[in-house]
């Protein structure tokens, strides 16, 4: 991969240094998009310094996969790839699949997309809570079932380190045991419900990949960048106020990486730069405060 400033500086994720910015790929692979674009797109995340890609098998049914097999493989060693499984495609559309036979066959669909014999970093995505689909009947599994096929998949070389996604504090320290080193969960400056978690981490070392940074429709009063607070920081700044809530992001926890996904060179050049916007003490007490 091309050398240049990791953007927003480096942080460790499963003992290698990556940039703090990285780029999550959910959406690209959409019908009616063009391939070769998107190729290009990820190429020149990657030229400008990004070397952390967050992916699913069941992103697109697979198409973001092919898309960062074609533009990396072989993959660079700089680059670490980081997927999660808990769901899969159907005829219905996304659907869960939280059974420890179902993550096994998902790791092995995500080894095979990526045309790997080991998955960098593998997400366990819980659904005890939203947002998004809540597990019931045979999807309600125990933590513990599902760590022990990961295990037993790290065990046998075909997942490099674990992760979870969407879990609790109470959860996260239960699985602390099984070497967790990123934790994936909903956190923004107006929504901060998982703070817990991220004090965890925090305490822990572990690196928390904010998911949502922006806000999301599944919760609502989430329009970020129409906050008037961040607005207005923003226009003090001379930045837009998605870079305003990056930042922010940044500065709340040295183990912070940012995975924000777009489909967008323009969209992916100013999250880029979202690293060097450098918020005084008084923005950031301002911010602060929203949560």
């Amino acid at each position: 991969m091309t050398a240049t400033t990791a953007p927003g500086g480096t942080a460790k994720l499963a003992g290698r240094e990556v940039a703090r910015i990285g780029y999550g790929v959910m959406q690209l692979g959409r019908p009616g998009t063009d391939r070769a674009d998107q190729v290009k797109l990820l190429r020149e995340a990657a030229n400008a310094g990004v070397n952390h890609l967050d992916t699913a098998q069941f992103y697109s049914d697979g198409r973001c996969n092919d898309l960062i097999r074609e533009a990396f493989s072989p993959y660079p060693d700089d680059l670490v790839v980081v997927t999660k499984v808990g769901a899969e495609e159907s005829a219905q559309g996304l659907r869960l699949a939280q059974q420890p036979e179902q993550l096994r066959a998902q790791v092995e669909a995500n080894l095979a997309a990526l045309g790997v014999e080991q998955l960098d970093v593998v997400n366990l995505r819980r659904a005890d809570a939203g947002p998004g689909l809540i597990a019931g009947g045979d999807q309600l599994v125990d933590i513990d079932d599902q760590l022990a096929e990961l295990i037993s998949l790290r065990d046998a070389g075909k997942i490099g380190s674990l992760g979870l996604s969407n879990v609790s504090a109470d959860q996260l320290r239960h699985a602390l045991g099984a070497e967790i080193v990123c934790v994936q969960n909903s956190y923004n400056v107006l929504y901060r419900a998982t703070e817990p978690v991220l004090e965890l981490c925090r305490e822990h070392e572990i690196a928390w990949v904010p998911y949502f940074p922006l806000g999301s429709a599944f919760e609502l009063g989430q329009d970020v960048r129409g906050n008037p607070v961040v607005t207005g920081v923003a226009a003090e700044l001379g930045c837009t106020p998605a870079q305003v809530a990056l930042a922010w992001l940044l500065q709340r926890y040295a183990g912070t990486l940012l995975i924000a996904g777009t489909a967008s060179s323009a969209h992916l050049a100013e999250n880029l730069a979202a690293g060097q916007v450098q918020l005084p003490a008084e923005a950031v007490a301002a911010l602060d405060r929203l949560g």
